[in-house]
Protein backbone atom coordinates (compact mmCIF):
# COMPACT_ATOMS: atom_id res chain seq x y z
CA UNK A 1 0.00 0.00 0.00
CA UNK A 2 1.32 3.80 -0.74
CA UNK A 3 -0.27 6.40 0.31
CA UNK A 4 0.87 10.41 0.05
CA UNK A 5 -1.27 13.80 0.77
CA UNK A 6 -0.41 17.18 1.64
CA UNK A 7 -2.89 19.64 2.68
CA UNK A 8 -3.05 23.47 2.39
CA UNK A 9 -4.78 26.03 4.62
CA UNK A 10 -6.00 29.03 2.50
CA UNK A 11 -6.48 32.56 3.77
CA UNK A 12 -9.19 34.94 3.16
CA UNK A 13 -7.80 36.30 0.37
CA UNK A 14 -7.43 32.81 -1.40
CA UNK A 15 -10.61 32.02 -0.85
CA UNK A 16 -12.17 35.42 -2.07
CA UNK A 17 -11.44 33.87 -5.60
CA UNK A 18 -14.37 31.76 -5.01
CA UNK A 19 -12.11 28.45 -5.24
CA UNK A 20 -9.27 27.18 -3.11
CA UNK A 21 -7.60 24.16 -2.90
CA UNK A 22 -7.54 22.20 0.38
CA UNK A 23 -5.89 19.17 -0.27
CA UNK A 24 -4.55 16.03 -2.67
CA UNK A 25 -3.44 12.72 -2.19
CA UNK A 26 -2.22 9.65 -4.54
CA UNK A 27 -2.79 6.49 -2.72
CA UNK A 28 -2.38 2.66 -4.50
CA UNK A 29 -3.04 -0.95 -3.26
CA UNK A 30 -5.32 -2.39 -0.37
CA UNK A 31 -6.36 0.60 0.76
CA UNK A 32 -8.69 1.03 3.84
CA UNK A 33 -12.59 1.49 3.78
CA UNK A 34 -13.44 5.27 3.83
CA UNK A 35 -16.85 6.10 5.61
CA UNK A 36 -19.23 5.88 6.64
CA UNK A 37 -18.30 10.13 7.71
CA UNK A 38 -19.35 13.48 6.20
CA UNK A 39 -17.23 16.33 5.29
CA UNK A 40 -17.98 20.13 4.67
CA UNK A 41 -16.57 20.44 1.34
CA UNK A 42 -16.26 18.73 -2.49
CA UNK A 43 -13.36 15.95 -2.69
CA UNK A 44 -12.91 14.78 -6.57
CA UNK A 45 -11.73 10.94 -6.13
CA UNK A 46 -10.62 9.70 -9.33
CA UNK A 47 -10.12 6.12 -9.69
CA UNK A 48 -7.24 5.31 -12.29
CA UNK A 49 -7.19 1.35 -11.38
CA UNK A 50 -9.48 -1.41 -10.13
CA UNK A 51 -12.39 -2.07 -8.98
CA UNK A 52 -14.93 -1.12 -5.82
CA UNK A 53 -17.91 -0.36 -4.54
CA UNK A 54 -19.64 2.97 -3.42
CA UNK A 55 -22.94 3.53 -0.70
CA UNK A 56 -25.36 5.80 -0.97
CA UNK A 57 -27.07 7.78 1.33
CA UNK A 58 -29.94 5.54 0.89
CA UNK A 59 -27.47 2.49 1.46
CA UNK A 60 -27.76 1.62 -2.64
CA UNK A 61 -24.56 -0.33 -3.23
CA UNK A 62 -22.61 1.49 -6.51
CA UNK A 63 -20.10 -0.68 -8.28
CA UNK A 64 -17.19 1.71 -9.03
CA UNK A 65 -14.77 0.63 -11.69
CA UNK A 66 -11.55 2.29 -13.07
CA UNK A 67 -12.16 4.43 -14.98
CA UNK A 68 -14.29 6.80 -12.55
CA UNK A 69 -14.83 9.60 -10.41
CA UNK A 70 -16.33 9.69 -7.24
CA UNK A 71 -17.55 12.82 -6.32
CA UNK A 72 -17.85 13.67 -2.23
CA UNK A 73 -20.39 16.34 -1.72
CA UNK A 74 -20.45 18.55 1.51
CA UNK A 75 -22.33 17.49 3.66
CA UNK A 76 -23.47 14.47 2.39
CA UNK A 77 -22.70 11.40 3.86
CA UNK A 78 -20.14 8.61 2.05
CA UNK A 79 -18.41 5.38 2.66
CA UNK A 80 -16.62 3.61 -0.14
CA UNK A 81 -13.87 1.20 -0.72
CA UNK A 82 -11.82 -0.73 -3.17
CA UNK A 83 -12.18 -4.32 -3.69
CA UNK A 84 -9.57 -7.24 -2.30
CA UNK A 85 -7.43 -6.58 -5.12
CA UNK A 86 -7.38 -2.77 -4.48
CA UNK A 87 -6.85 0.15 -6.30
CA UNK A 88 -5.01 3.48 -7.27
CA UNK A 89 -6.42 6.42 -6.64
CA UNK A 90 -5.55 10.19 -6.58
CA UNK A 91 -7.95 12.70 -4.84
CA UNK A 92 -8.41 16.82 -4.49
CA UNK A 93 -10.16 18.56 -1.94
CA UNK A 94 -11.66 21.90 -2.63
CA UNK A 95 -13.79 24.86 -1.57
CA UNK A 96 -15.47 27.94 -2.54
CA UNK A 97 -18.26 29.95 -3.53
CA UNK A 98 -16.86 29.01 -7.00
CA UNK A 99 -18.53 25.37 -6.60
CA UNK A 100 -21.90 26.42 -6.78
CA UNK A 101 -21.62 27.94 -10.31
CA UNK A 102 -19.65 25.02 -11.47
CA UNK A 103 -22.68 22.98 -10.49
CA UNK A 104 -24.95 25.15 -11.68
CA UNK A 105 -22.83 24.71 -15.42
CA UNK A 106 -23.19 20.55 -15.03
CA UNK A 107 -19.32 19.95 -14.25
CA UNK A 108 -20.58 18.94 -10.31
CA UNK A 109 -23.14 16.67 -11.40
CA UNK A 110 -25.09 14.98 -8.96
CA UNK A 111 -24.43 11.41 -9.49
CA UNK A 112 -21.79 10.30 -6.80
CA UNK A 113 -19.85 7.92 -9.53
CA UNK A 114 -19.32 8.94 -12.80
CA UNK A 115 -17.90 6.66 -15.32
CA UNK A 116 -15.00 8.13 -17.69
CA UNK A 117 -13.34 7.35 -20.97
CA UNK A 118 -10.02 8.44 -19.55
CA UNK A 119 -8.63 8.90 -15.96
CA UNK A 120 -4.99 10.17 -17.72
CA UNK A 121 -6.11 14.07 -18.60
CA UNK A 122 -7.24 14.15 -15.15
CA UNK A 123 -4.55 12.27 -13.30
CA UNK A 124 -2.01 14.86 -14.61
CA UNK A 125 -3.65 17.93 -13.77
CA UNK A 126 -3.98 16.32 -9.88
CA UNK A 127 -0.20 15.21 -10.39
CA UNK A 128 0.43 18.59 -11.31
CA UNK A 129 -0.95 19.83 -8.03
CA UNK A 130 0.87 17.33 -5.97
CA UNK A 131 4.36 18.84 -7.72
CA UNK A 132 2.92 22.25 -6.31
CA UNK A 133 2.36 21.21 -2.80
CA UNK A 134 6.07 19.22 -2.75
CA UNK A 135 7.36 22.55 -3.62
CA UNK A 136 5.64 24.49 -1.58
CA UNK A 137 6.13 28.55 -1.57
CA UNK A 138 4.02 31.32 -1.40
CA UNK A 139 2.14 30.58 -4.63
CA UNK A 140 1.57 27.19 -3.78
CA UNK A 141 -2.10 28.10 -3.09
CA UNK A 142 -3.11 30.23 -6.01
CA UNK A 143 -1.17 27.44 -8.45
CA UNK A 144 -3.35 24.80 -7.11
CA UNK A 145 -6.84 26.48 -7.25
CA UNK A 146 -6.05 27.80 -10.70
CA UNK A 147 -5.23 23.83 -11.60
CA UNK A 148 -8.85 22.69 -9.51
CA UNK A 149 -10.53 24.84 -12.17
CA UNK A 150 -8.73 22.89 -15.05
CA UNK A 151 -9.47 19.55 -13.48
CA UNK A 152 -13.24 20.15 -13.42
CA UNK A 153 -13.04 20.84 -16.83
CA UNK A 154 -11.26 17.62 -17.52
CA UNK A 155 -13.31 15.43 -14.96
CA UNK A 156 -16.52 16.95 -17.40
CA UNK A 157 -14.63 16.36 -20.34
CA UNK A 158 -14.21 12.81 -20.18
CA UNK A 159 -17.48 11.50 -18.49
CA UNK A 160 -18.20 8.21 -20.31
CA UNK A 161 -21.80 8.34 -19.66
CA UNK A 162 -23.00 12.02 -21.62
CA UNK A 163 -24.72 11.29 -24.74
CA UNK A 164 -22.13 11.37 -27.58
CA UNK A 165 -24.27 13.31 -29.67
CA UNK A 166 -23.77 16.54 -27.17
CA UNK A 167 -20.97 17.91 -28.46
CA UNK A 168 -22.08 17.97 -32.72
CA UNK A 169 -25.64 19.51 -31.37
CA UNK A 170 -23.63 22.18 -29.77
CA UNK A 171 -21.59 22.76 -33.56
CA UNK A 172 -25.05 22.82 -34.81
CA UNK A 173 -26.34 25.42 -32.42
CA UNK A 174 -22.85 27.27 -32.71
CA UNK A 175 -23.50 27.49 -36.50
CA UNK A 176 -26.84 28.83 -36.54
CA UNK A 177 -26.75 30.50 -33.68
CA UNK A 178 -27.07 34.01 -35.08
CA UNK A 179 -29.91 33.06 -37.28
CA UNK A 180 -33.18 34.50 -36.57
CA UNK A 181 -35.23 31.63 -35.60
CA UNK A 182 -36.85 29.93 -32.35
CA UNK A 183 -35.48 27.09 -30.16
CA UNK A 184 -37.85 24.53 -31.51
CA UNK A 185 -36.49 24.96 -35.38
CA UNK A 186 -33.15 24.56 -34.05
CA UNK A 187 -33.93 21.46 -32.45
CA UNK A 188 -35.69 20.79 -35.84
CA UNK A 189 -32.53 20.95 -37.81
CA UNK A 190 -30.94 18.94 -35.35
CA UNK A 191 -33.59 15.85 -36.08
CA UNK A 192 -34.51 16.80 -32.34
CA UNK A 193 -37.91 17.57 -29.95
CA UNK A 194 -37.23 20.50 -27.84
CA UNK A 195 -37.00 18.69 -24.84
CA UNK A 196 -34.31 15.99 -26.35
CA UNK A 197 -32.36 19.29 -27.42
CA UNK A 198 -32.26 20.49 -24.01
CA UNK A 199 -31.60 17.23 -22.71
CA UNK A 200 -28.36 17.42 -24.86
CA UNK A 201 -27.36 21.14 -24.55
CA UNK A 202 -27.69 20.62 -20.50
CA UNK A 203 -25.08 17.71 -20.98
CA UNK A 204 -22.66 19.01 -23.32
CA UNK A 205 -22.72 22.55 -21.91
CA UNK A 206 -23.95 23.20 -18.59
CA UNK A 207 -26.96 25.27 -19.87
CA UNK A 208 -30.26 25.80 -21.98
CA UNK A 209 -30.41 25.97 -25.33
CA UNK A 210 -31.68 29.60 -25.05
CA UNK A 211 -29.02 30.60 -22.97
CA UNK A 212 -25.90 29.08 -25.15
CA UNK A 213 -27.64 30.87 -28.16
CA UNK A 214 -27.53 34.18 -26.23
CA UNK A 215 -23.75 33.58 -25.27
CA UNK A 216 -22.76 32.90 -29.16
CA UNK A 217 -25.15 35.53 -29.77
CA UNK A 218 -23.27 38.10 -27.42
CA UNK A 219 -19.99 36.76 -28.38
CA UNK A 220 -20.25 37.06 -32.14
CA UNK A 221 -21.53 40.91 -31.03
CA UNK A 222 -18.84 41.53 -29.30
CA UNK A 223 -16.48 40.51 -31.91
CA UNK A 224 -18.27 42.90 -34.72
CA UNK A 225 -18.19 46.31 -31.84
CA UNK A 226 -14.64 45.77 -31.28
CA UNK A 227 -13.87 45.72 -35.01
CA UNK A 228 -15.70 48.97 -34.89
CA UNK A 229 -16.84 49.44 -38.47
CA UNK A 230 -20.17 48.95 -38.02
CA UNK A 231 -23.46 50.84 -36.61
CA UNK A 232 -25.61 49.14 -33.76
CA UNK A 233 -28.37 48.35 -35.41
CA UNK A 234 -26.55 46.51 -38.46
CA UNK A 235 -24.53 44.60 -35.42
CA UNK A 236 -27.72 43.90 -34.19
CA UNK A 237 -29.44 42.29 -37.57
CA UNK A 238 -25.89 40.19 -37.92
CA UNK A 239 -26.46 38.19 -34.37
CA UNK A 240 -30.09 37.87 -34.53
CA UNK A 241 -31.69 40.56 -33.91
CA UNK A 242 -34.52 42.82 -35.63
CA UNK A 243 -34.33 44.97 -33.27
CA UNK A 244 -31.93 47.34 -31.61
CA UNK A 245 -33.25 48.73 -28.92
CA UNK A 246 -33.98 45.04 -27.55
CA UNK A 247 -30.63 43.74 -28.87
CA UNK A 248 -29.60 47.28 -26.65
CA UNK A 249 -30.87 46.24 -23.67
CA UNK A 250 -30.04 42.28 -24.01
CA UNK A 251 -26.36 43.65 -24.19
CA UNK A 252 -26.66 46.09 -21.42
CA UNK A 253 -27.94 43.36 -18.87
CA UNK A 254 -25.48 40.92 -19.77
CA UNK A 255 -22.23 42.47 -20.39
CA UNK A 256 -22.54 45.40 -18.12
CA UNK A 257 -22.36 48.46 -20.63
CA UNK A 258 -24.22 49.41 -23.66
CA UNK A 259 -22.67 48.47 -26.96
CA UNK A 260 -21.84 51.63 -27.92
CA UNK A 261 -19.78 52.14 -24.86
CA UNK A 262 -18.56 48.34 -25.56
CA UNK A 263 -17.55 49.84 -28.97
CA UNK A 264 -15.95 52.85 -28.13
CA UNK A 265 -13.94 50.85 -25.09
CA UNK A 266 -12.54 47.68 -27.06
CA UNK A 267 -12.60 49.24 -30.57
CA UNK A 268 -9.35 47.23 -32.01
CA UNK A 269 -9.43 48.54 -35.32
CA UNK A 270 -7.11 51.64 -34.73
CA UNK A 271 -6.56 54.68 -32.07
CA UNK A 272 -10.30 56.07 -30.54
CA UNK A 273 -13.28 55.05 -30.94
CA UNK A 274 -14.44 52.89 -33.73
CA UNK A 275 -15.94 54.91 -37.10
CA UNK A 276 -19.67 52.62 -36.88
CA UNK A 277 -22.12 55.06 -36.60
CA UNK A 278 -25.89 54.87 -34.73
Amino acid sequence: MERWWHYLTPGPAQLATGLACLGVGLQRGRLPVVGPRVLDHWVAVVIGTGNGWYRTPAGRRLPVAAPAVLWLRPGVPHHYGPDRDGWSESFVDFTGTGAAGYAELGLLPDAEVVPLDTAEPALRVIAGIAAVCRRGGASAGPRAAAAVHQLLVELHRHRADLDPEGAPVLELLRRDACLPIPVAEHARRAGMTVEELRRAVRAAGGSSPKEYLLTERLNEAKHLLAAGGLPVAVVARRVGYQDPAYFTRIFTRRVGVAPTVFREREYRGGAGPGPGTD
